[in-house]
């Protein structure tokens, strides 16, 4: 047998003991505890996982709960902990313990749910763990950081039993419901083509170097799945939206919302035949990597996919900024806000408006009382393929080269309405002050997909972006 040297047997015993360290679930959890069977009487014990910016609504929405009770909040950044405590205080309920490391509370036999508002790259493996663990799962959009994940926090779901709500709110929303039925039953005709919008303004977030990590941030549970990098705070607090390892750009931030609304109004449930993205990061240099403007095409074959990311001033298509317009052979509907949509015949004529929000928190608690998945109104399988579809519109995009914009590109063949887009695109730019002669857009392959299999067809660099990486021991599992 060989020597082990000194520095190796240290190095394998430092490892040894990490992983130990390191929240596994029990063999009883691994093949599908049920959790904490909890009474019609009993209140509902949920832990607020990323409290800096959403998060907060989560907690102030289930601890205004009769039933429900807020009784940890967990985030990396300590310094989050003062205004959530206080806000579940505020309303009179006990003060929740705060924990750093979510692995510290996934044991707790008294937390029956989660509810996940951490950064993209961590949704998916906290939302395994904690079904896992046997507790039901409310997990922000997107639901995950790339596609795999995606499907495997389905497979968690139905294996484990668990409620898994996404929280693409919109779903709850009796006028959005309302119109989408409307649609549904052919009150605009054959649809043909759904748009997506997301003019949103973001403007640039400049350039930092990198330093230390702030006091009271576990920044290696922070970093979670993703690589280890130096602490950057245009890395971290929202920022890290616009940035690839933990972040999907805003077609994965906001627009998620809409891309959602246009696959349900759609009727599809799966992805689409093809996709091919283009556009770039307009208007400023700053240390985001992520487009501020962005285009991606999808193609059901009987219908069409549009999206549009717009994050420099533009006007809005049809009094839509941030929603959607759905196209039939007779007519029109504009998705104005969360919960308004406008009906409008093949003149242009306005013919109907449904209006009238909802409550998804309360759907998902509903739902963890029936036991029942289909009574929520975002199961998280409708999460997943809406995530997906802006996750591969972003895989076309980052496959893409610099392209001129003149002459045009032929890639999109006779389809009108992708020249049509991609016409605005430019005069939005121009408008924007970005010399159109001397400057460049990244455009994108047009890729296939096998949509039965969720993979790319003939593609082997596109089929890799599908999963990622993970650093050890944050690891998202193969097999759930």
């Amino acid at each position: 047998m060989s020597r082990v040297s000194r520095r190796r047997f240290l190095e394998d015993s430092l490892i040894a003991a990490a992983i130990a360290a390191t929240w596994a679930p029990s063999r009883a959890e691994s093949e599908g505890s049920l959790g904490r069977k909890v009474g019609p009487n009993e209140r509902i014990n949920i832990a607020v996982l990323g409290v800096h910016g959403r998060g907060l609504d989560h907690v102030r929405s289930f601890a205004k709960m009769k039933d429900v009770a807020v009784v940890a909040i967990v985030d990396p950044d300590s310094n989050c902990f003062e205004k959530a405590v206080k806000a579940v205080e505020e309303l009179g309920e006990p003060t929740p313990k705060t924990v750093q490391d979510l692995r510290r509370i996934l044991d707790d036999k008294d937390i029956d749910a989660v509810s996940i508002a951490t950064p993209n790259h961590w949704h998916a493996l906290a939302a395994i763990w904690a079904m896992q663990a046997g507790k039901d799962v409310y997990v922000e959009k997107p639901v995950s950081h790339n596609v795999l994940e995606g499907r495997r926090m389905v497979e968690a779901a139905r294996k484990y039993k668990r409620i898994c709500q996404t929280g693409t709110q919109i779903r709850s929303a009796v006028g959005s419901r309302e119109a989408i039925k409307f649609i549904h039953e052919g009150g605009i005709g054959t649809v043909y083509l759904a748009r997506g919008l997301c003019y949103k303004r973001r403007d640039s977030i400049g350039k930092l170097p990198d330093g230390p990590v702030p006091q009271g941030v576990d920044y290696d549970v922070w970093l979670g799945p993703a690589p280890k990098r130096p602490f950057n705070p245009n890395r971290f607090h929202y920022n890290w939206h616009w940035n690839w390892d933990y972040g999907n750009g805003d077609i994965g931030n906001q627009g998620i919302h809409q891309m959602d609304v246009a696959r349900w109004a759609l009727k599809k449930n799966k992805l689409p035949n093809s996709v091919i993205s283009l556009g770039g990061r307009f208007g400023y240099e700053d240390d985001g990597q992520t487009p501020n403007t962005q285009l991606a095409f999808m193609d059901y074959g009987d219908a069409q996919l549009i999206f549009e990311v717009r994050g420099l001033p533009t006007p809005d298509l049809l009094g839509v900024k941030i929603g959607n317009i759905i196209y039939g052979s007779e007519g029109y509907v504009a998705f104005t806000s969360y919960s308004t949509a406008v009906v409008f015949d093949s003149k242009g004529q306005k013919v109907k408006e449904f209006n009238g929000g909802g409550d998804h928190y309360r759907n998902f608690i509903d739902a963890m009382r029936s036991r029942k998945e289909s009574d929520l109104t975002a199961d998280i399988e409708e999460g997943h393929l809406s995530s997906a579809m802006c996750h591969i519109a972003n895989i076309s995009y980052r496959l893409g080269s610099p392209q001129p914009f003149n002459p045009r590109t032929k890639a999109f063949g006779d389809d009108k309405e992708a020249y049509e887009t991609i016409g605005r695109f430019e005069k939005h730019l121009a408008e924007n002050g970005i010399n159109l002669s001397e400057a460049t857009y990244r455009l994108g392959p047009k890729l296939v997909l096998n949509p039965e299999k969720e993979s790319f067809v003939g593609s082997a660099e596109a089929n890799a972006l599908l999963t990622r990486e993970y650093r050890k021991p944050f690891v998202v599992p193969d097999k759930v």
